[in-house]
């Protein structure tokens, strides 16, 4: 019995010696480039810009394949970053730019038919069958993809008020007068 254990306990410790240096060994480096783009990319996994999310994406522009102003959810702002960073001219968005919002769901008709669920990148919608769904706020992004898959309309868009988290400082505009 004794031996038994020791013979397994040994292929346990060959075994994981083994992965410890396959993974040294053959570890993959990824493209610090596209960890860059990545970095800079609002993370909403929407879609919009014709890729399935933000990785892909920020792959696509690093090997040149994609164009810089297709993310709508970046914004201008984001489209100047990536331009700042990649040495190219910032273009104009070829989308629209929204402001910031949010999923919100009108509770008293939700039918609790999961699409929503489903069709949500970040999981940010939390409920269950035949039971009344809810966004959890501060994880929705904003992409707009639970609202096309519900089959009572019961999903609007709402634009996230201005509070500490989602305020930016805009530069004052100084107006100079002269002086008689």
């Amino acid at each position: 019995m004794i031996g038994a254990i020791l013979i397994m306990v040994l292929g346990a410790v060959l075994l994981g010696a083994a992965l410890g240096y396959a993974a040294v060994k053959f570890r993959v480096e990824g493209d610090p480039l596209v960890d860059q783009i990545d970095a800079i990319l609002p993370q909403t996994q929407c879609g919009q810009c014709g890729y399935p999310g933000c990785r892909p994406y920020a792959e696509a522009i690093a090997k040149g394949e994609a164009d810089i102003n297709l993310c709508p959810p970046g914004g201008a702002e984001g489209v100047q970053k990536l331009a700042d960073l990649l040495g190219r001219e910032a273009k104009p968005l070829e989308a629209e730019e929204k402001p910031k919002q949010t999923a919100l769901i009108d509770e008293s008709r939700c039918i609790g038919c999961t699409l929503c669920l489903q069709a949500c990148p970040v999981d940010a919608i939390v409920g269950a069958a035949k039971q009344m769904h809810t966004v959890v706020s501060a994880q929705c992004t904003g992409c707009e993809l639970c609202v096309s898959p519900c089959p009572v309309e019961c999903i609007s868009m709402q634009p996230l008020g201005e509070n500490i988290d989602t305020w930016q400082w805009q530069r004052p505009v100084i107006i100079l007068r002269q002086v008689p």
